[in-house]
């Protein structure tokens, strides 16, 4: 059984800061101390939505392919989602289990925790074996996430969920924390507006986080070069799903262009992840909204 005792030069340095650290972290995957150099903690529901997924895979693969370490806790919902999205954007991710770490829990996801580690990534726990998970179990873990990053990200958020706990521990450890906002009539919104209006960060735009980290900001000049390579039709398309998110025909009879022109356009728009489909309406993609308009 690999594991990593607290008086090791190579345990997480943040994680030896909190108030509570574990004597011991177990560990499958391969221990590298690099791993743990720039994280980021990301939480949410295990109600997760088609907005909460979208945001997720976004963010993820930006924050992911820029080098930091995505730290999660292998629930289903947001957490498997991040760190689903980290292994695909060919980055690093630790997944924090309120169990033993013999333990693949929940058990339907072992198809991820073997990913995990064959991607040189970790999976970490204080429990040894086969220890089953319990109501308390689960905080003690969440602590673990919090800790182990300067910076945690709360995507989606009921008033009484796991994640809003992450929060609260993260803010007595006086880290820096970012509430992703969500419609106001979404239960599992509820959290991160309450979150954002105690003071958390707004998030935004992967840059919001990437500056958190020293990473340059390149989201304005990618939207800008993008923009300036749209023909007038595709700019006015982007403008009209810049208000609200819409259906292709709205589009078709707002434009009034042929069918097959208007298609096309979406096409090229959705092939540069301009914009994306849910539910059968068009969208600005994250990034592009929040970086400059395009009018």
């Amino acid at each position: 059984m690999n594991q990593i005792d607290i008086k090791s030069t190579e345990y997480p340095y943040l994680l030896k800061q909190i108030k509570d650290p574990p004597e011991t972290l177990y560990y499958r995957g391969e221990w590298n101390p690099e791993i743990f150099k720039q994280t980021l903690s990301v939480v949410g529901s295990r109600k997760m939505t088609r907005y909460g997924e979208a945001i997720t895979k976004e963010i993820v693969t930006d924050t992911a392919s820029a080098g930091i370490t995505i730290v999660s806790g292998f629930m289903y919902g947001i957490d498997a989602q991040a760190h689903e999205g980290a292994l695909n954007a060919s980055g690093h991710t630790i997944a924090v289990m309120p169990c033993g770490i013999d333990r693949i829990h929940p058990e339907y996801q072992m198809e991820l925790y073997k990913k995990i580690e064959k991607d040189k990534g970790l999976i970490l726990s204080e429990y040894p074996g086969e220890t089953p998970p319990a109501l308390w179990t689960y905080p003690r873990r969440n602590r673990i996430i919090a800790g182990l990053s300067p910076v945690l990200l709360v995507i989606e958020a009921g008033l009484k969920s796991g994640a809003l706990i992450t929060a609260r521990i993260a803010q007595k450890y006086n880290k820096k924390i970012f509430a992703v906002p969500g419609p106001l009539t979404s239960s599992v919104s509820e959290g991160t507006s309450l979150l954002i209006k105690e003071g958390a960060s707004i998030f935004t735009k992967s840059d919001d986080l990437l500056s958190e980290f020293g990473i340059g900001i390149t989201g304005k000049t990618k939207n800008k070069k993008q923009a300036s390579n749209l023909n007038p039709s595709q700019r006015k398309i982007m403008e009209l799903l810049s208000r609200q998110p819409m259906g292709i025909d709205e589009i078709i009879r707002i434009l009034n262009k042929p069918t097959s022109k208007v298609g096309a356009d979406l096409t090229f728009l959705s092939l540069k992840k301009m914009i994306s489909l849910h539910d059968g309406k068009y969208s600005i993609s994250r990034n592009r909204s929040a970086g400059n308009r395009i009018c």
